[in-house]
């Protein structure tokens, strides 16, 4: 028998290593919230209880084998002193030193030794450490815990401490099964005596403890005990889950979806998983940042949990995460970064696309809806999380030149393209207005083939990280060389003869631009504009440009190709003025302006309103007055 069970006078015993400066680690460096260890002390009464639970399926020689199990926390304000009680295992005064005393193990001088360097490996000698009733010194001055075992043979006893050297080990009185501790609270942490506070540390921390919490003297439970999560889901309806989610986030609009999951292996997880209606979140509602909640055998660990899910797919899902499995830090304020998280991780992921994949084919109209408000945050993980490409693409949905109106998938698009088509053809602009409107599509419009519309902001930066869908390379339309298939086996490449008129609407361009596009030349493609840009082959793609923009990244922007369409109205027109006409220098700037802005590469749109102006001008001078 240790010498804190043997010595009834209570002479103070010691720890066994520097526990003052091992109580100072806990108390200031783990816990970022003081309520925290309420949580804990509720977390220890529940694991009694579990325990007791489990010993009296194969044993009823135990003290009040028919006292309910369950947790009680009182408060005397004006003493300053907060009880937590409860009818479990319970203790003697040996397992009072032994349970109590963790924190003196061998390990704690290892733990300290690795807390002062800095030692990125301090989780791995954490879970030595039964340190979360040790939480309870950063509200305490002193520590009473009076316990009496579920052996009928076993004395009462109390162990004190006042978190500094010693602790004490002492005979008790009490009759009862289970565990009291008996906190006499600091004078800043009066807030504990509060039996609102308390309700309100209970139901934000430990509402799913499968025990009922009795607060002061009320006769109902302060807790819901009751976790939806760990429900069978052909046990739960639709009124329950829409429920959940209304108190859950205060968000009265129905959710887009649901997820319940209840897996137990490669790893025991039950997961319940909402998407909300709106990509917004309410300013009113309950969650204040993304993230699931995550939980431990019902005892919240982590009110926003950002490591369960890649970061895109935080921003529209909302809900539960319970475990078993999850090896907990110290604190049980951060998760271990260990395999278990990544296998949870993997598996809400796959499991989230198969559903959000079934959705798309099973009820088109209410992934639409899902699309609309979320999906940016689909576009969002392409870019980027490599690993999930190939599985997110079937997800995507455009509009397009023939689809104007509707949302296509990539698949849509496929099935409905021509047979001998190899490529998926895009454009990127800002505006699908302006896109539609485009010279480049004028060839696709003129065979009825199908070009998508990419305006989001994300979308260059997702068409990097896709080069092909299905075998099908993905192909701008704006490029100089474009492999179009051909219409028939006879087909071949149009040819334009420049003429005498021809060449010298060529020097006109070159004459008045310079040296700002690197060749002007005349369109081999049916033009209905009179011009179009294109890029030279090895430039930088416009996607690339819009990223290296989008990222105020300085570049020099590669020198377009002017194409001129020699038989639009506006340049033949244009030829009956003198070369060193003003009407024509103005023209010609203002055309290629306005090819810049279609493209979205003009710098700066609003010098177009004075050029537009001087140019009416000088045709308005030159109109004869009737």
């Amino acid at each position: 028998m240790s010498q804190a069970v043997s010595q009834h006078n209570a002479q103070p015993v010691p720890f066994k290593a520097e526990t003052r400066q091992l109580l100072n680690i806990l108390i200031h460096s783990l816990y970022s919230e003081r309520e925290v260890f309420l949580r804990e002390l509720i977390s220890n009464a529940s694991d009694a209880l579990t325990r007791l639970h489990f010993e009296t399926l194969i044993n009823r020689e135990i003290i009040d084998p028919e006292t309910e199990l369950a947790i009680w926390i009182t408060s005397d304000p004006q003493q300053r002193i907060l009880m937590i009680r409860d009818s479990g295992i319970g203790m003697n005064a040996e397992e009072l030193s032994q349970n109590l005393g963790t924190i003196a193990h061998s390990g704690a001088k290892a733990f300290l030794e690795a807390a002062q360097k800095g030692d990125t490996k301090l989780n791995d000698i954490i879970g030595q450490f039964g340190v979360g009733f040790y939480s309870a010194f950063m509200v305490a001055d002193k520590i009473e815990v009076e316990s009496r075992s579920y052996r009928p043979n076993d004395s009462p006893a109390r162990w004190i401490s006042r978190g500094e050297d010693t602790f004490t080990i002492e005979p008790a009185e009490k009759s009862e099964r289970g565990t009291t501790v008996k906190i006499f609270l600091k004078e800043d942490a009066a807030e504990f005596c509060d039996e609102n506070r308390l309700r309100q540390i209970v139901k934000k921390h430990s509402d799913y403890i499968p025990y009922p919490i009795y607060i002061g003297n009320e006769q109902e439970p302060a807790n819901r005990r009751m976790s939806l999560w760990r429900q069978p889901p052909h046990q739960v309806g639709e009124d329950e889950y829409r429920d959940f989610y209304r108190q859950f986030t205060l968000d009265f609009q129905d959710p887009l979806l649901k997820l319940h999951l209840a897996i137990d292996a490669p790893v025991q997880l039950y997961a319940l998983l909402y998407i909300p209606a709106s990509p917004e979140r309410n300013p009113f509602g309950l969650r204040k940042e993304e993230g699931l909640k995550l939980y431990a055998r019902k005892v919240l660990i982590q009110e926003y949990c950002k490591d369960l899910l890649p970061p895109a797919f935080l921003h529209f899902m909302d809900g539960v995460v319970d475990s078993e499995d999850l090896p907990l830090n110290v604190s049980r304020e951060s998760i271990q970064s260990n395999r278990v998280m990544a296998q949870i991780k993997r598996i809400l992921t796959n499991k989230i696309l198969d559903t959000l994949k079934a959705l798309a084919k099973e009820k088109p109209e209410e992934y639409k809806r899902f699309w609309i408000a979320h999906g940016r945050s689909i576009r969002e993980a392409i870019a980027t999380e490599p690993d999930l490409v190939s599985a997110l693409q079937p997800l995507l949905r455009f509009h397009s030149l023939n689809h104007p109106q509707e949302w296509i998938s990539l698949d849509d698009y496929l099935m409905k393209s021509p047979a001998n088509q190899t490529c998926i053809y895009y454009l990127i602009g800002d505006y699908q207005k302006s896109l539609e409107n485009s010279p480049h599509l004028e060839i696709f419009r003129s065979r009825g083939m199908d070009v998508l519309f990419m305006t989001d902001p994300l979308d260059p930066f997702m068409v990097l990280r896709m080069p092909t869908y299905n075998g099908h390379d993905l192909v701008n339309a704006a490029g100089e060389d474009l492999k179009l298939p051909k219409e028939n086996s006879a087909e071949t490449p149009t040819t334009v003869s420049a003429d005498k008129q021809s060449e010298d609407l060529v020097q006109r361009f070159k004459k008045v631009l310079g040296e700002r596009v690197s060749d002007i030349r005349l369109s081999t493609h049916p033009l209905q504009a009179p011009l179009r840009l294109v890029m030279p082959q090895g430039a930088l793609q416009p996607e690339i440009q819009k990223v290296y923009r989008l990222l105020n990244q300085n570049f020099e922007p590669p020198k377009p190709i002017l194409e001129l369409n020699h038989q639009h109205p506006i340049l033949t027109s244009m030829l009956k003025f003198p070369p060193e006409s003003p009407i024509v220098q103005k023209t010609i700037e203002l055309l290629y302006e306005n090819a810049l802005l279609v493209e979205g590469l003009h710098p700066n749109p609003g010098e177009l309103a004075p050029r537009i102006q001087d140019l009416i001008q000088l045709a308005l001078e030159k109109t004869p007055h009737e």
